[in-house]
């Protein structure tokens, strides 16, 4: 059986801007991420870097940075970020070394075509749209947004101060 498998890169460029978009456009360390997503750090900051890039994700150095989802990465399309991710890599390899049946061979234009079909089934989807569920309302109970301080109790008439 032939299976469409996504490289690491790509998982965890996905999990990083569901991640950053399930948390209310927070900030979040590097650290954090590689934290939460169980993931090497060292990877997450590469892949963090592309998807800066791409303009999925912003950033902001210094000890009061970190990395958060754009609007432009809510809008962007799974099919988007995985063919950015995945490149232009065909599902088999004929040149390398060179296949004896490649000039009959049409396996080649047939998984070209599946690879393309399973690109184009992602291209509606959009990263907003996959943090509109259940699975939402999941993460934020397990990743609560910051709390803010309570505002200060207001003076009413009756108050002597």
């Amino acid at each position: 059986m032939w299976l469409m498998r996504l490289n690491r890169s790509t998982d965890i460029g996905l999990r990083v801007v569901m991640f950053a978009a399930s948390h209310d456009g927070g900030q979040h360390t590097i650290d954090e991420l590689a934290e939460a997503l169980a993931v090497p750090r060292h990877h997450l900051a590469k892949v963090v870097q592309r998807l800066q890039r791409l303009g999925a994700v912003g950033t902001v150095r210094g000890r009061a940075g970190g990395v958060r989802i754009t609007t432009a990465g809510l809008a962007t399309t799974v099919g988007t970020l995985v063919r950015a991710f995945e490149g232009e890599a065909e599902v088999v390899e004929c040149d390398e070394p060179v296949c004896p049946l490649r000039h009959g061979c049409r396996l080649r234009g047939a998984l070209r075509a599946a690879q393309e079909a399973f690109y184009r089934s992602l291209d509606p989807v959009t990263i907003a749209e996959l943090i509109r569920s259940p699975t939402r309302e999941v993460l934020l109970t397990l990743h609560p947004p910051t709390a803010q301080a309570p505002p200060a109790p207001r003076q009413t008439e009756e108050s002597p101060c």
